[in-house]
């Protein structure tokens, strides 16, 4: 699995829980973060190499894409290009959200490359037409999430929550806000701060582990249990120390494992 930086920890954790006897490759692709201020083109070219780096280097049976953007830029490309290897991709969890919406009104928070993209407007167009759905570009906030910042993270949640619309429980206000960035159920805390009590948070994490489960099974690769089973090797195109201390911090059990 891949992601930019850190933001994959958040899918990591759910597929450990949902696939206890795999072992698992966690590429962060720190060099070239963050993906969502990138070109479409240059975060496609980024997928291929690193899907290619992973095969060679790893032998991997299956590849989880655990980033939005990454998914909205490459995903077609990379089952293009390794037509043999199951790939699992990433989108903002729309679906979940609209069926859980009380107020018929419903925020997703993501990068730009995620909602200006044509996987997004397909995903946006299937939505029932009695919900109305806003779309708020969370500029930085993946960074100041890798970065560890904590109080540029509160103020971008802050700076965000107001600007995407009024947040509440009554008719019309959001009461339902998809996080559309495997960073951002790191700054769950800080959401929850700007943005009241009543609001429900729903992010990918575990539809992706199960959708995976689904997969590797219907492709006969599930893995036996193992004396190795659920350890993860940490690899990065940047420094890998700021992964492992994040790692450490958000899943503690993966790094000692």
């Amino acid at each position: 699995m891949f992601d930019s930086g850190i933001g994959g920890l958040s899918v990591l954790r759910a597929l450990r829980a949902e696939l206890p006897h795999e072992r698992w490759v966690y590429f962060a692709d720190a060099a070239h973060a963050p993906y969502g201020e990138r070109d479409a083109s240059a975060v496609r070219e980024r997928a291929l190499a690193i899907a290619t780096e992973l095969r060679a280097a790893h032998g991997i049976k299956a590849l989880v894409v655990a980033c939005n953007t990454a998914t909205a830029a490459g995903v077609h490309a990379l089952r293009q290009a390794h037509p043999d290897l199951p790939v699992i991709g990433l989108e903002p969890a729309l679906k979940p959200a609209v069926a859980l919406t009380r107020t018929g009104h419903v925020a997703v928070l993501a990068t730009r490359a995620t909602l200006a993209s044509p996987k997004f407007a397909t995903l946006l167009a299937g939505v029932a037409r009695d919900v109305q759905v806003t779309r708020q570009p969370c500029d930085g906030l993946a960074a100041a999430i890798e970065a560890g910042d904590a109080a540029a993270v509160a103020a971008l949640c802050r700076r965000y929550t107001v600007e995407a619309a009024r947040h509440g429980t009554r008719p019309g206000e959001i009461d339902t806000v998809v996080l559309g960035c495997t960073h951002y159920p790191f700054a769950s805390d800080a959401l929850r701060d700007a943005l009241g009590p009543g609001i429900t948070l729903v992010d990918s994490a575990g539809p992706v582990a199960r959708q995976t489960r689904r997969v590797l099974a219907a492709a006969g690769l599930l893995a036996p249990p193992a004396p190795d089973a659920g350890h993860v090797t940490w690899r990065s195109s940047g420094a890998l120390e700021p992964l492992l201390n994040a790692a450490t911090r958000w899943l503690p059990q993966a790094v000692t494992a």
